[in-house]
């Protein structure tokens, strides 16, 4: 069986979970307290970050890097297109999500608000949770106008990019940092989504001292 070390709320562990699930590759997951440095873990990543994932007799680090070899090595079900330029728009927005909405989003909400404390870094700053809070609005309204054009994110078929935003926002979710009722059109978008079964390892976690809104597992909100 694969062997995932992860932490449950982060964004970039849940998209290659996600991955996982809707490939039905089986996986054993390990919580890894990657802040304390292990020496085990610094052996399977000197990066000292998670994810790692151990799948047929290879270790591996970094998301983007992860989610490529399953795609590559698990083809079916797809979650990349077979054209380039709809592949190039897929990366773009993992891109996008992994690098630009975590950078102005998620590192200023779920960063503050939980991994601080998780980490003994101290309590959040206002000033960054503030300007979290205003960052996701444009976000989902950027998202709100990508799904006003096509089924999904990247185009008529789910893909890799739904499953990088998936990740961040439900992340999110959990610790009540998405306003849903900004745009149906992505509240409706993510109501399908996490309506799948990969899903539903993600609305299972349970954080200590952390409790979602009761809406988080619910698949009709």
């Amino acid at each position: 069986m694969a062997r995932l070390y992860h932490v449950p709320l982060s964004p970039f562990c849940r998209k290659v979970r996600l991955s996982l699930a809707e490939k039905k590759i089986e996986v054993e997951l390990v919580e890894e307290r990657y802040w304390e440095k292990d020496a085990d873990f610094l052996r399977r990543n000197p990066a000292a970050k998670v994810p790692v994932l151990r799948l047929d007799g290879i270790l591996m680090a970094e998301s983007a890097a992860i989610c490529e070899y399953i795609e590559e090595t698990r083809p079916d079900p797809s979650l990349m297109p077979k054209k380039a330029t709809e592949r190039l728009e897929v990366r773009r927005l993992v891109s996008w999500f992994d690098d630009k909405f975590h950078h102005e989003v998620t590192s200023k909400l779920l960063y503050e608000r939980v991994n601080k404390k998780m980490t003994g870094e101290g309590y959040p700053d206002s000033t960054n949770v503030k300007s979290g809070a205003k960052a996701i609005k444009y976000h989902i309204d950027y998202m709100s106008w990508l799904l006003d054009h096509r089924r999904w994110l990247a185009g008529d078929n789910m893909t890799l990019a739904d499953f990088a935003a998936a990740a961040h926002l439900s992340s999110l979710d959990y610790i009540s940092d998405v306003d849903w009722n900004r745009s149906a059109v992505v509240k409706d978008w993510y109501a399908k989504i996490k309506s799948r079964p990969a899903f539903r390892s993600i609305l299972a976690d349970q954080v200590p001292g952390y409790r979602p809104p009761s809406h988080y597992a619910d698949l009709d909100f």
